[in-house]
């Protein structure tokens, strides 16, 4: 049996709430030199290509990102699942070259930012939109994320009881492990419980520390055909299996707001690795709002429904803990740069499987699981990842 496909290089651009001039295509370009040269290898190697939606160019993304970086691709395709889809993109990879379609593939993510939020030297794009959450939700204020996730955790909470102190614990915990990540945005700002339990309401019962701080920037890594492993520089992390699920897009539609899409991707994810959820030691999970977390502990196995709130008060959290959770600080204390924030914990966990972790290194790491969420709790996708013997 051949040996899976692997990733053996990544690039992370640290967060920032300004990226001046640069834009979606400059800093893919920028992530994609960083990943290449991390695993040894050029553009002249790479045939298979990654990316998502843009604003730097409306139609035909993958070809202009890949005519910007000169490379001749066997395989190329645009991923837009929100924040799931730097997650999505692994197994798209790995089943790219299974295929045959290519052997070294590029996944790239990149989202610009300016102070005034909008996105750095982008084109205005006028097509319409003639979704139902457009014609029917938009027009009665229903238009952001956290209102839909407030009321996700406001059900969760009549139904389980009261999670403030575990979602405040998951904040501490990922703060504490942001701080040996150095180019997390909250590196070397310590964060109490009391804290978040008492920073501004935003949408009930979420405040201002259970969400994430958006921010640009850019990630990406080189999945590579197994027999290629052995010519790069760094050891390979083999996708061993993956899930993806879609249940809806706005939360008007979602078939339940607490049993989620989470369940079936994990658990397809788990069946096609041959991998038991005992076997990880590293759990790496879309952390848009602290309350996301709880219900992908549940959902994703680690622990019994309504049992969050008790995995988390029980378990140290932190890289040196009982259960690992989002060492490099989570897109809470790392940054949420959009579809990059997602691939974020894309790389942590490869960083850590390759024991490039540093001073937060978790010890005897062979299985990680690695999770992206994209949408209102809309669109899931799971890999399970682990170290190439």
């Amino acid at each position: 049996m051949s040996p899976p496909p692997s990733i053996v290089g990544v690039a992370e651009l640290a967060p920032a709430r300004d990226t001046g001039d640069e834009t979606d295509l400059t800093l893919s370009a920028a992530v994609a030199v960083e990943a290449l040269a991390d695993a040894g290898l050029g553009p002249e190697h790479v045939d298979g290509l990654l990316t998502h939606p843009m604003d730097t160019a409306s139609r035909l993304i993958p070809s202009t990102v890949g005519e910007y970086l000169g490379l001749r691709l066997g395989y190329a395709d645009s991923v837009d699942l929100g924040g799931a889809s730097a997650v999505g993109m692994l197994w798209r990879a790995a089943a790219a070259i299974e295929a045959g379609m290519c052997s070294v593939c590029l996944c790239l993510t990149a989202v610009p930012r300016t102070t005034s939020g909008a996105v750095a030297g982008a084109p205005t794009r006028r097509t319409a939109d003639l979704s139902p959450w457009r014609e029917f939700e938009v027009p009665y204020g229903n238009i952001g994320a956290t209102e839909g996730y407030a009321m996700i955790a406001m059900r969760y909470e009549h139904l389980y009881g009261d999670t403030a102190r575990a979602r405040a614990k998951v904040a501490v915990a990922q703060r504490a492990n942001a701080a040996h990540q150095p180019k997390a945005y909250f590196s070397g700002r310590p964060l109490e419980i009391d804290e978040v339990m008492t920073s501004e309401r935003i949408a009930d019962p979420l405040r201002k520390l259970d969400c994430v701080l958006p921010t640009g920037g850019a990630a990406g890594v080189v999945v590579v055909r197994g027999d290629l492993v052995g010519r790069s520089a760094h050891p390979g992390v083999a996708i061993l299996g993956a899930g993806e699920a879609i249940t809806h897009k706005t939360i008007t539609y979602a078939p339940s707001l607490t049993d989620t899409a989470i369940r079936q991707s994990a658990d397809r994810a788990f069946a096609n690795a041959g991998v038991e959820r005992s076997a990880i030691g590293l759990a790496s999970v879309y952390d848009c709002y602290t309350s996301t977390v709880l219900l992908t502990l549940e959902d994703a196995g680690f622990c019994p429904k309504g049992k969050a709130a008790a995995f988390v008060d029980e378990h140290d959290l932190t890289w040196r803990g009982s259960f690992p959770l989002n060492t490099h600080g989570g897109q809470l204390s790392f940054g949420q740069s959009d579809v990059a924030g997602g691939m974020s914990h894309v790389t942590e966990a490869v960083l850590q499987l390759q024991g490039r972790g540093g001073g937060r290194q978790v010890r005897d790491l062979r299985h990680a699981f690695v999770h992206g969420n994209g949408g209102i709790m809309s669109e899931q996708a799971s890999v399970v990842l682990g170290v190439v013997s």
